[in-house]
């Protein structure tokens, strides 16, 4: 005996894919524009952050020579910190003479923002610090 199979009308109807490509195309083009967004947020804030070691780092070298003071480090530091980034990322600069295994350094800190989306929107806070040996000392 044989038997014929036989699909119902409406299991038909259940399998019809029509407008399942545009449902697809913006669920997984939110993905990805997420995960967009999140990698470029990531890479400004990287971005920044290695912008301010550069700048504090060269602020104390600056600061540590025979001829300056700290403060002239943490003016220096300033300017390059505005010339890459902006002047909000500048504000809270300081400088000072710290030791370091028994020797005088000199230490540039910045405090800046750290901005949560792009270069708008609330921001939580980064420290960096440069150190440099004191020259003429």
């Amino acid at each position: 005996m044989t038997r014929q199979r036989r699909a119902p009308q409406r299991r038909r109807e259940l399998r019809n894919d029509c407008g399942a490509a545009a449902v697809e195309f913006v669920l997984v083009g939110l993905l990805l524009t997420t995960l967009f967004l999140g990698l470029l947020q990531l890479g400004l804030n990287l971005h920044i952050r290695n912008v301010l070691i550069a700048s504090v780092s060269e602020g104390a070298r600056y600061g540590a020579n025979a001829d300056r003071v700290p403060e002239d480090g943490a003016a220096y530091a300033r300017t390059l910190i505005r010339s890459a980034l902006s002047d909000r990322f500048a504000t809270d600069v300081t400088a000072g003479v710290g030791v370091a295994d028994g020797a005088e350094v000199v230490v540039v800190t910045v405090r800046a923002p750290l901005p949560l989306m792009a270069l708008l929107g609330p921001a939580g806070s980064l420290r960096v610090s440069g150190h440099a040996l004191r020259e003429g000392q």
